[in-house]
């Protein structure tokens, strides 16, 4: 879609993580202005893709936006106005701000405020919802953070590196459109596992 970012210049950067459902040929027929596609040699997991692609970034900010559909790209331009309104090294998106509950499953739901709260409280935080899809870093920030994560546990590893380090981190209402398991939904319960690892091991290493 196009996305009215004012002023701001954008690049886009899409990362085939050797995708077995079409995509990887769909992306290899792409010849488009300022869009840049990258073939990983292997399933490098969710994690190095990002780091992946804000490697291959140029820009001064890099926008982490997931392919399915659940956020829409059109409110990346909530994210520069706060950028441009409070200089914040990092703007989250947020789908639990005014008390909002947009899940299709209970125990995600409460699964991502309970480890919310647990961020909160070991790294001094504000956050509403630490697990939001869409995340804005300024590059060089995000390149200074020493991410170590796989997969989806860098949702929860980018949050607590960028409070430890003392970076202002931001937060918007986005909407969200939330898909079952039956859609193509992934996580499991090993994942919240593994994302409450990362919170303990950021925090006391």
């Amino acid at each position: 879609r196009a996305v009215d970012l004012g002023a701001w210049e954008k690049e886009i950067i899409a990362v085939d993580n050797c995708s077995t459902d079409g995509t990887r040929e769909l992306l290899q027929q792409v010849n488009w202005p300022g869009v840049c596609v990258i073939f990983q040699p292997r399933n490098m997991g969710k994690a190095g893709s990002i780091r992946t692609g804000f490697a291959q970034a140029t820009g001064d900010y890099g926008v982490v936006q997931d392919a399915d559909f659940e956020y829409d790209p059109e409110e990346l331009a909530l994210f520069i106005k706060l950028v441009d309104e409070t200089g914040a090294e990092a703007v989250f998106g947020s789908r639990t701000l005014g008390g909002r509950a947009i899940y299709k499953y209970l125990q995600n739901y409460l699964g991502v405020r309970s480890l919310t709260l647990l961020t909160n409280v070991l790294f001094g935080g504000h956050l509403s919802d630490v697990a939001v899809g869409t995340k804005l870093i300024r590059r060089d920030v995000f390149n200074s953070l020493d991410l170590r994560g796989s997969g989806f546990e860098l949702d929860f590893e980018l949050p607590c590196r960028l409070l430890k380090a003392g970076h202002r981190v931001v937060e918007v209402p986005v909407s969200y459109h939330p898909r079952t398991a039956a859609e193509g939904k992934k996580i499991k319960a090993s994942d919240g596992l593994r994302a409450l690892w990362t919170i303990l091991r950021v925090r006391f290493t």
